[in-house]
C-alpha cells in the first residue's frame, strides 16, 4: 500500500452534508467517521456501464469489482472536480459527468475498516477504449445492467460493498435503465 494514499485526507461532514473537519483517510475508514466520496458510473453508446477490477495493492477491497472508479474530494476541492480527477488517475480518461444522486451509507470492509460515507455519484458517456492506471485498477470491462444485477445477485463476493447500494440507488430512482 502507498502510504501517501492512506495518508490524504477526507472531509468530514454531517448528514446534510455541511463540512465539519477533515481527518487521515485510514483513521476515517477505521473510525467510521462520516465523509464525502463520490462515486464514478459511465456508460458506453450501447448503455452498458463501465466497471473496473480496483487492483490488488488498494488498501481495502482490491480485486474486487467496482464502479467506473470512486474516491474521495481533498479539502479545498469541490465534489466535481475530485470526480473529474479520480476519472483521470484510475481510468485514464476525462468525459463530461453530470452530478445525479447523493446517499449516505454505512458498510463493513472487513479488516476494522468501514465506509461510512455521504456519496454523490455522478454519470457519464465515454466513447473510448480507456487506459487504466495499473496501481488503481487491475481490469476493466463494459457490463449491461442487466448482467451485472445478475452477477451481483449471483456471486456478490465478487463486488465492492457499495456497488450494489449505488447501483440500488440508481434503479430505484429511474435514473439508470435496468434493461
Amino acid at each position: 500500500m502507498d502510504h501517501a494514499e492512506w495518508r490524504e485526507r477526507v472531509i468530514l461532514v454531517d448528514k446534510n452534508d455541511r463540512e465539519i473537519g477533515t481527518e487521515e483517510k485510514l483513521a476515517a475508514h477505521r473510525d467510521g467517521a462520516l465523509h464525502r466520496a463520490l462515486s464514478v458510473f459511465v456508460l458506453d453508446d450501447a448503455g452498458r456501464l463501465l466497471l473496473q477490477r480496483r487492483s490488488l495493492g488498494k488498501y481495502h477491497s482490491g480485486g474486487l469489482w467496482s464502479n467506473s472508479c470512486c474516491g474521495h474530494p481533498r479539502p479545498g476541492e469541490s465534489t466535481e472536480a475530485a470526480a473529474h480527477r479520480r476519472l483521470r488517475e484510475e481510468m485514464g480518461f476525462d468525459c463530461e459527468l453530470r452530478p445525479i444522486l447523493s446517499f449516505v451509507y454505512h458498510a463493513a470492509l472487513g479488516g476494522e475498516l468501514c465506509e461510512h460515507e455521504l456519496d454523490h455519484v455522478f454519470l457519464g458517456c465515454f466513447r473510448g477504449q480507456p487506459d487504466s492506471n495499473a496501481y488503481e485498477v487491475s481490469e476493466w470491462r463494459w457490463i449491461t445492467v442487466p448482467n451485472l444485477t445478475e452477477e451481483l445477485s449471483r456471486e456478490p463476493w465478487r463486488f465492492s460493498v457499495w456497488l450494489p447500494i449505488a447501483l440500488g440507488e440508481l434503479l430505484s430512482r429511474g435514473l439508470l435503465a435496468d434493461s
